[in-house]
């Protein structure tokens, strides 16, 4: 008997009336208690392997460890208590400029007096900046900035090459201690492990303690374009956070230089990184920025971008403290960057960084214990000859289909073509279906009820996921007909059908040219080598047989799936809620919830089909996800806030207004609050509160009529979300606690059709100008960067100019030239608007009562600000 001749004696045990063979049928399936269990397999699964190795940390090493060439968590833990303790440090205040200096000057002073004199040779430079840059529709003007540059060099060293590391010390809204105080302690340790050590490095390291992040990345500006170490770093490795613990993320590298990556490898203790989180970043998704952008802008310096992203619900409040940061957090990042930057400082390739500039990389982990890498061209064949080689091995599968059954190729291809209708369908639902809780759930109101409770995504999202994978294919089992191939052959055809999804997806993003098109191939490449083993073996027509080798293959990519989905999961929850009102955030959890689940599922849920009565897992789904949508809605449970875990986000500015009129006389001076509300949810938690909304009007009308709504508009949020905004206006007049002063220096007649205006401006550290022309009036020159002048916002945003000090607090001086046709310079030629923020100044007792009255779940971003109108 050949093998053909056996293949069909097995299929033909489903034979009517041979009754002793349907007993022993490989098509006989499970009874249907095990169908719940199976699906909750894969989920003991992520809890008991996924989430430890997410969390996992090392044991911190403390002071008994020292002379082991190696990173202390405990010296870096006690560093960053001192370093935090001074408190918030605003840029522009004594606790930036003056208190946390002297600090980073002691410890620095230290290391210098300890070190390897025959080693290593040591300078500390403390250095001020003054410019101007663009940035979006900003453009930045700064002074006094100040950063703290150390080089550690080899002894003797003539090299030109230096490799650069860079965090930042200031804070907004709190301590800091997370951002980026721990990675500027990291930065302490490693410095000092490095400059005790015997171990030598062939590059001199340039270490930058930089003062000014927060108020818009003035201070690696100031570096990147002055100092004079500046010009010989040729690769930088830059340290910032959007949370506070956990471990630290790679999310950016290059651009176009692969071999960091493949340094990254090499060094890392505890590798975490995707170039999936680098492309979403890139696209704008994610609402931060880093001092990265200033490197690659104005140094064209590769490098590594890397954070903090565990528990964002700290990042820029007062409970940024030390308290929430564990020291197996400092000692994982330590290790990482004490063995990158010794790896990166004799790295070869530094001599001559252009020489391997060749494109970008692709990389990932594996639960943190495996690091992949490849270069975007090697990913493109990859992609290619996966795809590929599962329609191959399908179109194998459908042949041996035919012959075993006796059936032509032509109708099994047939019965393809209709499953990959009812596969398509459950692909999309998989996805969808979250959605439409998302989108239901926001329309009554009750976003962002995972804010607190993570657990009811599981409900929310994920079982929606599910039901849509299942419930097309389970209706289509049911209903079907199987008297020409076998059931298990069509649920063959059904997974068939999800690697034909995941291989086109996998070519066309590929061709797109996006590199995150490696999340669709992992799951893919498992279930070709599934198939590929299935078909060399008789197991591929001995009923269910072949689901054995399919299940095994699926713990990986089930395992890496869920583990790379959790993990933005984690990044954007608490982003939700500092992402502004206009949009629903639920949106982006859902979605990714959604694809996270379909990638760790799709080729296992099918598979409840090989159990009786397959419609009870999807009951059990529905009623899960009925008994979730009440918890969220009706219980505390899906209540979005808790005092300082998971606060309100609620940005505020205690507002005085001054309108003055071509004439100079005074049109309006009014008193208020300028409310932004951070999420989704706006002013409804308020509601029923001790705060007095009374007369809170929303901006919208006053935005069509007045330039930037004729409010001090702080950044790019107030800007953005200005249609969101909210007026409540109050009767005692807000002083602002100095002077804001424009003074009008000179009207100058520049020739027949030109005018022009200089200033002085002097208040507090941080002003901003909207200027705005007539229509017949063109902005024909200024003080500041041509290329902002030619290249404007978009309408009806004016030209924002943003001026911030630090150590140097001399009036601001510039100066605009206007163009008029018509000569006639007696009437208004442009709008001037001049906006003071008052962020290290005290509230007065009427504003202090009113931030008092707020529930103890929110939390207030405010301060007193003046904004004036002027016509000239």
């Amino acid at each position: 008997m050949d093998d053909k001749e056996k293949l069909i004696l097995y299929q033909s045990v489903e034979a009517p009336g041979n009754a002793n063979a349907k007993k022993v049928s490989r098509n006989a399936k499970l009874p249907w208690y095990f169908a719940t269990g199976f699906l909750m397999f894969w989920g003991l699964l992520f809890f008991a392997v996924v989430l430890p190795y997410f969390y996992r940390l090392p044991t911190p090493l403390t002071l008994e460890d020292v002379g082991n060439n190696v990173f202390i968590a405990e010296r870096a833990y006690n560093n960053l208590y001192t370093l935090s303790n001074i408190g918030i440090k605003l840029s522009g205040t004594d606790k930036n400029e003056v208190e946390a200096v002297n600090f980073l000057l002691g410890e620095l002073d230290k290391i210098k007096e300890n070190m390897n004199n025959n080693l290593f040779d040591l300078e500390i430079d403390l250095f001020q900046s003054s410019g101007l840059f663009v940035i979006k529709t900003f453009h930045r003007v700064y002074q006094g900035v100040q950063n703290i540059a150390v080089k550690i060099s080899p002894k003797n060293s003539t090299s030109e090459t230096y490799l650069l590391i860079n965090s930042h010390f200031d804070s907004e809204s709190g301590p800091g201690a997370g951002d980026a105080g721990f990675m500027i302690v990291t930065m302490m340790e490693v410095l000092r492990v490095i400059a005790t050590s015997k171990q030598p490095i062939q590059h001199p390291i340039v270490f930058l303690f930089n003062g000014g992040e927060e108020g818009g990345l003035q201070a690696t500006h100031g570096f990147i374009t002055t100092h004079r170490w500046a010009p010989l770093c040729k690769a930088v490795i830059n340290l910032d956070a959007a949370g506070s613990g956990g471990r630290d993320i790679l999310f950016q590298s290059g651009p176009n230089h692969p071999w960091l990556v493949k340094y990254y490898k090499k060094y890392i203790k505890h590798p975490f990184a995707t170039t999936m989180a680098e492309e979403i970043f890139q696209a704008g998704l994610i609402p931060s920025d880093t001092d990265f952008r200033q490197f690659k802008t104005y140094g064209q310096i590769p490098g590594l971008d890397m954070a903090q992203c565990i528990n964002g619900f700290v990042y820029h409040t007062r409970y940024d403290t030390i308290d929430v940061i564990p020291r197996g957090s400092l000692q994982n990042t330590g290790n990482n960057i004490l063995g990158l930057v010794r790896g990166l400082a004799n790295a070869t390739e530094l001599n001559d960084t252009e020489a391997h500039k060749t494109g970008h990389a692709v990389f990932f982990d594996f639960l943190g214990i495996y690091f992949f890498h490849y270069s975007e061209a090697t990913g493109e064949y990859l992609n290619f000859g996966v795809g590929g080689a599962a329609l191959l091995l399908i179109i194998l599968s459908m042949w041996r289909m035919a012959a075993v059954s006796n059936v032509s190729l032509y109708l099994v291809i047939n019965w393809l073509i209709l499953v990959t209708v009812i596969q398509i369908i459950s692909f999309a639902l998989g996805i969808v279906l979250p959605l439409v809780v998302a989108y239901t759930m926001d329309s009554y109101g009750l976003t962002l009820t995972y804010y607190s409770t993570p657990v009811l995504i599981i409900g929310l999202y994920v079982c929606p996921s599910l039901i849509g994978l299942s419930l097309p294919l389970t209706i289509y089992f049911s209903l079907q007909c199987r008297n020409k191939i076998s059931a298990p052959y069509h649920l063959q055809l059904a997974l068939h059908e999800q690697a034909i999804i995941l291989a086109v997806l996998s070519i066309v993003v590929t061709y797109l040219g996006y590199r995150s098109a490696y999340i669709f191939v992992i799951p893919l490449i498992f279930y070709v080598v599934a198939l590929a083993l299935n078909l060399m073996t008789i197991l591929h027509d001995l009923g269910y047989a072949w689901t054995g080798l399919l299940k095994v293959s699926q713990v990986v990519p089930f395992l890496y799936s869920s583990y790379l989905f959790y993990t933005f999961i984690v990044v954007m929850r608490p982003m939700a809620g500092r992402s502004g009102s206009g949009t629903n955030q639920d949106l982006y959890i859902a979605f990714l919830s959604g694809l996270g689940t379909v990638l760790s599922f799709g080729f296992l849920v099918p598979l409840i089909n090989t159990f009786r009565r397959p419609s009870l897992v999807i009951l059990f789904l529905v009623a899960s996800t009925g008994l979730t949508v009440y918890l969220a809605s009706s219980t505390q449970l899906g209540f979005p806030y808790r005092p300082k875990t998971n606060t309100q986000r609620i940005s505020y500015l205690d507002v005085r207004n001054i309108y003055y009129d071509f004439d100079g006389t005074i049109s309006k001076d009014e008193s208020g609050y300028l409310m932004l509300f951070q999420d989704r949810r706006r002013e409804t938690p308020l509601v029923g509160s001790n705060v007095n909304t009374t007369g809170m009007i929303s901006l919208a009308s006053a935005c069509e009529k007045q330039m930037m709504c004729g409010m001090p508009l702080y950044d790019n949020r107030f800007v953005t979300q200005r249609l969101q905004s909210f007026w409540i206006p109050r009767s005692e007049p807000i002083v602002p606690p100095i002077p804001a002063t424009l003074l009008l220096l000179s009207k100058t007649l520049v020739n027949g059709t030109t005018v022009r205006y200089e200033f002085s401006l002097t208040g507090p550290t941080i002003m901003r100008l909207f200027i705005k022309a007539e229509e017949d009036v063109t902005i024909s020159n200024w003080s500041f960067l041509r290329t902002y002048l030619e290249n404007p916002p978009p309408a009806p945003i004016p030209h924002q100019i943003y001026l911030k000090y630090f150590t140097d607090d001399t009036p601001f001086k510039f100066f605009f030239e206007f163009f008029k046709t018509n000569r006639d310079y007696d009437v208004p030629l442009f709008e001037l608007g001049v906006s003071a923020h008052y962020t290290a100044y005290d509230i007065d007792a009427k504003s202090k009562e009113f931030a008092d009255s707020f529930p103890s779940y929110a939390f207030l971003d405010h301060w007193p600000a003046f904004y004036q109108r002027y016509y000239f």
